[in-house]
């Protein structure tokens, strides 16, 4: 649960980026240390649907900047909580069920992409609040839930938007999620398996 949150670019980690054309670079200070960036802007988004492990449609995004392209797909769950970010679904029943992402596919390269161009990637949380507080705006009892532009449109550009930005830096992609973190001392996460489950 919780899959449309910053935990989710972790599962993203293990996918690496596409090296390309480089502007002049520059070291800057992140995290104590210097890190070499290449000082991109996203060039272009292409979003379009595509179908997860369980055959179920669902989002991803193509983002292009100075230093290659970038891609990010939605994970998506088979159970919903509460408090969890809305997804849209086109509703269609004759269409995956009513499972196609089209509308959310529609919002990214209509709605999303044109705001977001031009934009740096290193800049993850002013991107991501722009796209949630400016772009989509809803609310309901628990906080910003992304009903507008559904929670899977904005998160595919989010988890592409982090991949370009460990692109611009030069760095691993948990690396990058470390420095948005704030944390200074990096260590290896602690597996958590699920042996007993009810649905």
């Amino acid at each position: 649960r919780g899959r449309y949150t910053m935990f989710a670019l972790l599962a993203a980690a293990a996918v690496g980026f596409s090296a390309g054309p480089m502007r002049v670079a520059q070291p800057i200070a992140r995290g104590g240390s210097r890190t070499l960036v290449s000082m991109a802007t996203i060039k272009s988004i292409k979003a379009r649907q595509i179908f997860d492990s369980r055959g179920n449609p669902t989002v991803e995004v193509d983002l292009t900047t100075e230093d290659g392209l970038f891609r990010a797909s939605v994970p998506s769950g088979a159970s919903t909580g509460a408090y969890e970010a809305l997804e849209m679904r086109d509703g269609v029943k004759a269409d995956y069920m009513g499972k196609g992402v089209q509308k959310a596919v529609d919002n990214v390269n209509n709605v999303i992409a044109p705001k977001v161009l031009g934009m740096d990637p290193v800049e993850q949380t002013k991107i991501d609040k722009f796209m949630i507080e400016e772009l989509d705006g809803t609310t309901n009892e628990f906080g910003w839930c992304k009903k507008k532009l559904g929670a899977n449109a904005i998160l595919g550009v989010s988890l592409a938007v982090c991949r370009a930005g460990a692109g611009s830096k030069k760095v691993p992609l948990y690396q990058h999620i470390a420095d948005i973190a704030g944390n200074k001392e990096l260590k290896l996460p602690v597996p958590a398996f699920n042996i007993i489950n009810g649905g």
